[in-house]
Protein backbone atom coordinates (compact mmCIF):
# COMPACT_ATOMS: atom_id res chain seq x y z
CA UNK A 1 0.00 0.00 0.00
CA UNK A 2 1.71 3.23 -1.46
CA UNK A 3 1.86 5.98 1.64
CA UNK A 4 2.10 9.73 1.34
CA UNK A 5 5.14 10.63 3.56
CA UNK A 6 7.24 13.97 3.98
CA UNK A 7 10.93 14.22 3.77
CA UNK A 8 12.11 17.02 6.60
CA UNK A 9 15.50 18.22 5.46
CA UNK A 10 16.68 17.15 2.07
CA UNK A 11 20.36 17.15 2.45
CA UNK A 12 21.91 13.85 0.68
CA UNK A 13 20.59 11.35 2.81
CA UNK A 14 17.13 12.67 2.21
CA UNK A 15 17.45 13.48 -1.49
CA UNK A 16 18.40 9.25 -1.78
CA UNK A 17 15.02 8.55 0.42
CA UNK A 18 12.97 11.25 -2.23
CA UNK A 19 14.25 9.76 -5.05
CA UNK A 20 13.63 5.82 -3.87
CA UNK A 21 10.65 6.18 -1.96
CA UNK A 22 9.17 8.21 -4.91
CA UNK A 23 10.46 5.48 -7.50
CA UNK A 24 8.49 2.89 -5.12
CA UNK A 25 5.41 4.70 -6.19
CA UNK A 26 4.99 6.68 -2.57
CA UNK A 27 3.27 10.29 -2.85
CA UNK A 28 6.53 12.00 -1.34
CA UNK A 29 6.60 15.58 -0.55
CA UNK A 30 10.00 17.72 0.01
CA UNK A 31 10.58 20.34 2.88
CA UNK A 32 13.83 22.57 2.96
CA UNK A 33 14.34 26.13 3.60
CA UNK A 34 16.53 28.87 2.59
CA UNK A 35 19.06 28.18 -0.94
CA UNK A 36 17.76 24.33 -0.48
CA UNK A 37 14.22 25.12 -1.05
CA UNK A 38 14.87 26.79 -4.07
CA UNK A 39 16.75 24.37 -5.24
CA UNK A 40 14.57 21.68 -5.26
CA UNK A 41 12.01 23.93 -6.67
CA UNK A 42 14.18 24.66 -9.70
CA UNK A 43 16.41 21.62 -10.59
CA UNK A 44 14.48 18.99 -8.33
CA UNK A 45 16.46 16.44 -6.63
CA UNK A 46 19.47 15.76 -8.35
CA UNK A 47 21.80 12.67 -6.80
CA UNK A 48 25.15 11.46 -8.33
CA UNK A 49 26.93 7.94 -7.92
CA UNK A 50 30.13 8.98 -7.08
CA UNK A 51 31.01 5.25 -8.96
CA UNK A 52 29.38 5.45 -12.02
CA UNK A 53 28.92 9.72 -11.88
CA UNK A 54 25.07 8.77 -13.74
CA UNK A 55 23.00 11.63 -12.27
CA UNK A 56 19.28 10.95 -10.99
CA UNK A 57 16.80 14.01 -11.29
CA UNK A 58 13.31 13.80 -9.40
CA UNK A 59 10.71 16.41 -9.72
CA UNK A 60 8.43 16.33 -6.21
CA UNK A 61 6.29 18.49 -4.85
CA UNK A 62 7.83 21.28 -2.07
CA UNK A 63 5.91 22.60 0.51
CA UNK A 64 7.02 25.52 2.13
CA UNK A 65 5.84 24.17 6.25
CA UNK A 66 4.48 21.55 8.67
CA UNK A 67 1.18 23.03 9.15
CA UNK A 68 -0.66 21.92 12.44
CA UNK A 69 -3.20 20.20 10.14
CA UNK A 70 -1.27 18.73 7.33
CA UNK A 71 -1.34 14.39 7.66
CA UNK A 72 1.12 12.36 6.29
CA UNK A 73 1.69 8.65 7.15
CA UNK A 74 5.13 9.33 7.81
CA UNK A 75 7.68 12.12 8.28
CA UNK A 76 11.30 11.17 7.87
CA UNK A 77 13.73 13.63 9.40
CA UNK A 78 16.98 13.02 7.86
CA UNK A 79 18.95 16.25 9.07
CA UNK A 80 21.97 17.13 11.76
CA UNK A 81 21.50 16.54 14.60
CA UNK A 82 22.72 20.04 15.78
CA UNK A 83 19.73 21.51 13.55
CA UNK A 84 16.53 19.26 15.25
CA UNK A 85 16.31 21.02 18.19
CA UNK A 86 15.00 24.09 16.44
CA UNK A 87 12.26 22.25 14.34
CA UNK A 88 10.90 20.16 17.29
CA UNK A 89 8.19 23.24 18.31
CA UNK A 90 7.06 22.64 14.22
CA UNK A 91 7.03 19.24 14.90
CA UNK A 92 4.85 18.77 18.06
CA UNK A 93 2.38 21.23 17.00
CA UNK A 94 1.36 19.13 14.66
CA UNK A 95 -1.17 16.37 16.14
CA UNK A 96 -1.92 14.65 12.95
CA UNK A 97 1.16 13.10 11.77
CA UNK A 98 1.56 9.47 13.42
CA UNK A 99 5.30 9.08 13.08
CA UNK A 100 8.20 11.16 12.78
CA UNK A 101 11.36 8.87 12.01
CA UNK A 102 14.61 10.96 13.58
CA UNK A 103 17.48 9.39 11.26
CA UNK A 104 20.51 11.14 12.26
CA UNK A 105 23.77 11.11 14.08
CA UNK A 106 22.64 10.84 18.18
CA UNK A 107 24.63 9.96 21.17
CA UNK A 108 22.02 11.74 23.66
CA UNK A 109 18.76 9.51 23.38
CA UNK A 110 15.84 9.70 22.10
CA UNK A 111 14.10 11.75 24.95
CA UNK A 112 14.33 15.53 23.65
CA UNK A 113 12.07 13.92 21.01
CA UNK A 114 9.79 12.09 23.32
CA UNK A 115 9.49 15.23 25.27
CA UNK A 116 8.47 16.96 22.49
CA UNK A 117 6.22 14.29 20.94
CA UNK A 118 4.98 12.07 22.76
CA UNK A 119 7.24 8.37 22.75
CA UNK A 120 3.94 6.89 20.69
CA UNK A 121 5.13 9.19 17.75
CA UNK A 122 8.98 9.12 17.93
CA UNK A 123 10.96 6.46 15.82
CA UNK A 124 14.88 6.80 15.38
CA UNK A 125 17.54 5.11 12.80
CA UNK A 126 20.49 5.97 10.89
CA UNK A 127 20.69 6.60 7.32
CA UNK A 128 23.22 4.75 5.60
CA UNK A 129 25.29 5.47 3.30
CA UNK A 130 26.39 8.94 3.10
CA UNK A 131 27.13 11.55 0.71
CA UNK A 132 27.97 15.15 0.25
CA UNK A 133 26.48 18.35 -1.71
CA UNK A 134 27.87 20.31 -4.41
CA UNK A 135 26.54 22.91 -5.75
CA UNK A 136 22.23 21.12 -6.02
CA UNK A 137 24.09 17.84 -6.60
CA UNK A 138 24.00 15.51 -4.44
CA UNK A 139 26.92 13.16 -4.81
CA UNK A 140 25.85 9.74 -2.98
CA UNK A 141 27.78 6.41 -2.55
CA UNK A 142 26.25 3.40 -4.61
CA UNK A 143 22.95 1.75 -3.18
CA UNK A 144 21.77 -1.05 -5.31
CA UNK A 145 20.15 -4.20 -5.38
CA UNK A 146 22.77 -6.12 -5.86
CA UNK A 147 24.21 -5.31 -2.16
CA UNK A 148 21.43 -4.11 -0.52
CA UNK A 149 22.21 -1.40 2.13
CA UNK A 150 21.17 -2.43 5.61
CA UNK A 151 18.89 0.76 7.25
CA UNK A 152 18.58 0.26 11.02
CA UNK A 153 14.91 1.43 12.67
CA UNK A 154 13.86 0.68 16.15
CA UNK A 155 11.30 2.22 19.12
CA UNK A 156 12.80 4.15 21.56
CA UNK A 157 11.36 1.58 24.09
CA UNK A 158 12.83 -1.73 22.51
CA UNK A 159 9.78 -3.21 21.23
CA UNK A 160 8.51 -4.44 18.09
CA UNK A 161 4.80 -3.49 16.54
CA UNK A 162 2.75 -3.19 14.10
CA UNK A 163 3.88 0.26 13.12
CA UNK A 164 7.58 -0.65 13.57
CA UNK A 165 6.88 -3.85 11.08
CA UNK A 166 4.56 -1.33 8.60
CA UNK A 167 7.84 1.66 8.68
CA UNK A 168 9.90 -0.58 8.23
CA UNK A 169 8.51 -2.21 5.03
CA UNK A 170 8.38 1.30 3.33
CA UNK A 171 12.20 1.99 4.22
CA UNK A 172 12.49 -1.53 2.53
CA UNK A 173 10.11 -0.39 -0.69
CA UNK A 174 13.70 1.54 -1.30
CA UNK A 175 15.96 0.11 -4.26
CA UNK A 176 19.04 -0.44 -2.79
CA UNK A 177 18.24 -0.94 1.06
CA UNK A 178 17.00 -3.39 3.09
CA UNK A 179 15.99 -2.70 6.56
CA UNK A 180 16.80 -4.16 9.93
CA UNK A 181 14.62 -3.63 13.35
CA UNK A 182 16.90 -2.74 16.26
CA UNK A 183 15.75 -3.84 19.68
CA UNK A 184 18.34 -1.04 21.32
CA UNK A 185 18.35 1.43 18.45
CA UNK A 186 20.09 3.85 20.96
CA UNK A 187 22.73 1.91 21.98
CA UNK A 188 23.17 1.40 18.22
CA UNK A 189 23.37 5.37 17.59
CA UNK A 190 25.85 5.79 20.23
CA UNK A 191 27.86 3.10 19.25
CA UNK A 192 28.25 4.62 15.90
CA UNK A 193 29.19 8.01 17.29
CA UNK A 194 31.50 6.60 19.50
CA UNK A 195 33.39 4.64 16.77
CA UNK A 196 33.76 7.97 14.05
CA UNK A 197 32.88 10.96 15.67
CA UNK A 198 35.72 11.81 18.20
CA UNK A 199 38.06 9.35 16.54
CA UNK A 200 38.04 9.45 12.46
CA UNK A 201 36.63 13.05 12.36
CA UNK A 202 39.23 14.76 14.18
CA UNK A 203 42.10 13.05 12.88
CA UNK A 204 40.61 14.00 8.95
CA UNK A 205 40.43 17.40 10.64
CA UNK A 206 44.22 16.80 11.72
CA UNK A 207 45.38 16.27 8.28
CA UNK A 208 43.07 19.78 6.90
CA UNK A 209 40.32 16.99 5.77
CA UNK A 210 42.92 15.96 2.45
CA UNK A 211 42.84 12.71 1.43
CA UNK A 212 46.86 12.73 0.37
CA UNK A 213 47.76 14.46 3.52
CA UNK A 214 45.96 11.71 5.74
CA UNK A 215 47.02 8.87 3.13
CA UNK A 216 50.87 10.16 4.24
CA UNK A 217 50.02 10.76 7.72
CA UNK A 218 50.93 7.50 9.54
CA UNK A 219 50.47 9.52 13.30
CA UNK A 220 46.60 10.19 12.14
CA UNK A 221 45.93 6.58 11.74
CA UNK A 222 47.70 5.84 15.14
CA UNK A 223 45.83 8.36 16.80
CA UNK A 224 42.45 6.83 15.45
CA UNK A 225 43.23 3.40 16.31
CA UNK A 226 43.95 4.41 20.24
CA UNK A 227 41.46 7.13 20.55
CA UNK A 228 39.02 4.01 19.45
CA UNK A 229 40.72 2.00 22.24
CA UNK A 230 39.71 4.44 24.96
CA UNK A 231 36.24 5.29 23.03
CA UNK A 232 34.74 2.03 23.07
CA UNK A 233 36.07 1.55 26.74
CA UNK A 234 34.65 4.59 27.72
CA UNK A 235 31.21 3.73 25.97
CA UNK A 236 31.55 0.38 28.16
CA UNK A 237 32.57 2.28 31.89
CA UNK A 238 29.55 4.31 31.19
CA UNK A 239 26.78 1.19 31.30
CA UNK A 240 26.20 1.34 27.33
CA UNK A 241 26.55 -1.77 25.26
CA UNK A 242 28.31 -1.81 22.31
CA UNK A 243 25.73 -2.58 19.85
CA UNK A 244 26.33 -4.81 17.97
CA UNK A 245 28.70 -6.02 19.73
CA UNK A 246 30.57 -7.10 16.75
CA UNK A 247 31.98 -3.49 16.64
CA UNK A 248 34.08 -4.30 19.76
CA UNK A 249 36.43 -6.65 17.53
CA UNK A 250 37.46 -3.18 15.41
CA UNK A 251 39.78 -2.68 18.57
CA UNK A 252 41.28 -6.55 18.27
CA UNK A 253 42.76 -5.50 14.87
CA UNK A 254 46.90 -5.40 15.99
CA UNK A 255 47.61 -1.48 15.73
CA UNK A 256 50.13 -2.10 12.66
CA UNK A 257 47.05 -3.93 10.64
CA UNK A 258 44.62 -1.34 11.28
CA UNK A 259 46.94 1.26 10.60
CA UNK A 260 48.14 -0.05 6.88
CA UNK A 261 44.57 -0.84 5.82
CA UNK A 262 43.46 2.73 6.80
CA UNK A 263 46.42 3.67 4.80
CA UNK A 264 45.26 1.67 1.85
CA UNK A 265 41.76 2.60 2.53
CA UNK A 266 42.38 6.28 1.79
CA UNK A 267 42.76 5.95 -1.58
CA UNK A 268 39.20 5.02 -2.13
CA UNK A 269 36.30 6.04 -3.14
CA UNK A 270 34.24 5.50 -0.26
CA UNK A 271 37.06 7.65 1.93
CA UNK A 272 36.75 10.73 -0.46
CA UNK A 273 33.15 10.64 0.32
CA UNK A 274 33.46 10.41 4.21
CA UNK A 275 36.25 13.11 3.29
CA UNK A 276 33.79 15.63 1.81
CA UNK A 277 31.03 15.15 4.00
CA UNK A 278 32.99 16.16 6.72
CA UNK A 279 34.30 19.29 5.57
CA UNK A 280 30.65 20.70 5.11
CA UNK A 281 29.97 19.42 8.76
CA UNK A 282 32.11 21.04 10.89
CA UNK A 283 29.65 21.99 13.67
CA UNK A 284 27.69 19.08 13.26
CA UNK A 285 30.85 16.81 14.41
CA UNK A 286 31.54 19.27 17.04
CA UNK A 287 28.48 19.07 18.53
CA UNK A 288 28.55 15.38 18.67
CA UNK A 289 32.23 15.22 20.20
CA UNK A 290 30.31 17.44 23.28
CA UNK A 291 27.03 14.77 23.36
CA UNK A 292 29.82 12.27 23.26
CA UNK A 293 31.55 13.19 26.24
CA UNK A 294 28.62 13.92 28.43
CA UNK A 295 27.43 10.35 27.14
CA UNK A 296 30.53 8.85 28.67
CA UNK A 297 30.63 11.28 31.65
CA UNK A 298 29.04 8.60 34.03
CA UNK A 299 31.94 5.92 33.63
CA UNK A 300 34.94 8.35 34.57
CA UNK A 301 37.40 7.06 32.08
CA UNK A 302 40.32 8.69 31.43
CA UNK A 303 40.33 9.78 27.70
CA UNK A 304 44.04 11.69 27.14
CA UNK A 305 44.40 9.84 23.40
CA UNK A 306 40.82 11.57 22.65
CA UNK A 307 41.33 14.48 24.70
CA UNK A 308 44.16 15.46 22.50
CA UNK A 309 42.68 14.57 19.26
CA UNK A 310 39.49 16.07 19.70
CA UNK A 311 41.47 19.55 19.80
CA UNK A 312 41.47 19.63 16.03
CA UNK A 313 37.79 19.04 16.04
CA UNK A 314 37.52 22.15 17.99
CA UNK A 315 39.49 23.82 15.79
CA UNK A 316 42.37 24.05 18.75
CA UNK A 317 45.59 22.76 17.57
CA UNK A 318 47.47 22.89 14.43
CA UNK A 319 47.38 20.56 11.53
CA UNK A 320 49.99 17.53 11.67
CA UNK A 321 52.53 18.27 9.50
CA UNK A 322 52.00 15.91 5.98
CA UNK A 323 53.73 12.26 6.34
CA UNK A 324 54.25 12.68 10.03
CA UNK A 325 55.68 9.38 11.55
CA UNK A 326 56.55 10.50 15.30
CA UNK A 327 54.42 7.85 17.14
CA UNK A 328 55.99 4.57 17.04
CA UNK A 329 53.49 1.87 16.13
CA UNK A 330 52.51 -0.44 18.60
CA UNK A 331 54.45 -4.01 17.39
CA UNK A 332 53.40 -5.80 21.03
CA UNK A 333 49.89 -7.49 19.96
CA UNK A 334 51.83 -8.80 16.42
CA UNK A 335 54.58 -10.16 18.44
CA UNK A 336 52.83 -11.90 21.06
CA UNK A 337 50.57 -13.30 18.51
CA UNK A 338 53.97 -14.67 16.52
CA UNK A 339 55.42 -15.93 19.75
CA UNK A 340 51.91 -17.42 20.77
CA UNK A 341 52.07 -19.16 16.98
CA UNK A 342 55.35 -20.51 17.51
CA UNK A 343 54.66 -22.36 20.47
CA UNK A 344 52.30 -23.89 19.50
CA UNK A 345 53.83 -24.96 16.06
CA UNK A 346 56.90 -26.28 18.43
CA UNK A 347 54.51 -27.91 20.55
CA UNK A 348 52.65 -29.89 17.50
CA UNK A 349 55.81 -30.77 16.18
CA UNK A 350 57.45 -31.91 19.83
CA UNK A 351 53.81 -33.55 19.81
CA UNK A 352 54.31 -35.37 16.30
CA UNK A 353 57.86 -36.39 17.26
CA UNK A 354 56.81 -38.12 20.39
CA UNK A 355 54.05 -39.88 18.58
CA UNK A 356 56.05 -41.39 15.74
CA UNK A 357 58.76 -42.12 18.01
CA UNK A 358 55.96 -44.38 20.07
CA UNK A 359 54.35 -45.80 16.78
CA UNK A 360 58.62 -46.77 16.26
CA UNK A 361 58.65 -48.31 19.37
CA UNK A 362 55.78 -50.65 19.21
CA UNK A 363 56.63 -51.90 15.30
CA UNK A 364 60.20 -53.14 16.87
CA UNK A 365 58.57 -54.95 19.89
CA UNK A 366 56.28 -56.57 17.36
CA UNK A 367 59.25 -57.26 15.27
CA UNK A 368 61.11 -59.15 18.36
Amino acid sequence: MKKKILIYGVGPFGSLFAERLAEAGHSVSLLDHGERQQELKTHGVVTQNTDTGVRTVTHLPVVESLNKEDYYDLVIVPIRKNKVSAILPVLAANKKVPTFLFMMNNAAGQQEFIDALGKERVMAGFPLLGGFKKGHVMHMMPVEKKQPTVLPIGEVDGSITTRTREVAKILSSMRGYRVEIQKDIDAWLKTQVALLIPTFAPAVYACNSDMEHFAATRDARILIKRALHESLQAMENAGIPITPPAFRMMDKIPEPLFVLALGKAATTPPFENAMEHLKDSEDEIAYLTDEFYTMIKPGNTPTPILDELTQYTYGKKDPLPVGSKDIPLNWKPIYRAAIGIAAVAGVATLIKKQRNGNGNGKRHSRAA
